[in-house]
């Protein structure tokens, strides 16, 4: 079952907002220290970091392959200056508060950057 793309951008601004309110953005840490992912489903041979903009967020999608994973904060600084650095580097996209169904917006991390810079300015 896919979003429609009113609610996908939705949930991409409440991600940049609440972001920019708290200074904090959750992801998915795995016992062996690597974070989660996901296909990409729009683009072939592309991975995708699911990112959460609230505990909560994150802290739901901790079940079936990821039970025994956690939600973890990264700091909005860190998260910007080093996370989106390098999954730009490394050409991953950003899955900024995905639904349930690990489906959302895919977007580049220089776009996500630029974004979370003025929205904070």
């Amino acid at each position: 079952m896919f979003q429609d793309s009113a609610t996908t951008i939705e949930n991409y601004e409440r991600f940049v907002r609440r972001v920019i309110e708290s200074g904090e953005v959750w992801g998915i840490k795995h016992p062996d220290g690597t974070w989660a992912t996901s296909e990409s489903n729009e683009f072939e041979e592309t991975l995708v970091y699911v990112f959460w903009s609230d505990k909560s967020y994150a802290k739901r999608h901790c079940k079936e392959v990821w039970s025994d994973s956690v939600p973890s904060l990264i700091g909005l600084d860190s998260f910007i200056d080093n996370w989106l650095r390098g999954m730009h580097t490394d050409g991953h996209l950003v899955g900024p508060n995905w639904d349930a169904h690990l489906f959302g917006l895919e977007v580049e991390p220089v776009e996500l950057a630029q974004r979370l810079i003025e929205s904070d300015s």
